[in-house]
């Protein structure tokens, strides 16, 4: 499975868990439109670090994803 794969996996699993109405996910999708809200986002960062062994926000990084493809890549880039 890929990183982009478990990223999308994840999203929609917690958007079912959380009862959000998820649009299509795509990479140009801003993550503010994605159905998720705050506490949303902060469970999916966190089973990512589970699911990954990854967490991108343990370093600096130059301000929050904004679109679906900016989070996914933020998660392959510190995965590389």
């Amino acid at each position: 499975m890929t990183i982009r794969s478990t990223v999308l996996e994840t999203i929609s699993e917690i958007g079912q868990q959380h009862e959000r109405s998820l649009p299509p996910l795509a990479d140009d999708l801003p993550l503010l439109d994605s159905g998720l809200d705050s506490l949303c986002i902060a469970v999916l960062v966190a089973r990512l670090d589970d699911r990954l062994g990854v967490d991108p926000f343990a370093a600096a990084i130059d301000g929050f994803p904004v679109t679906v493809g900016d989070f996914i890549a933020l998660y392959e880039n510190a995965a590389a």
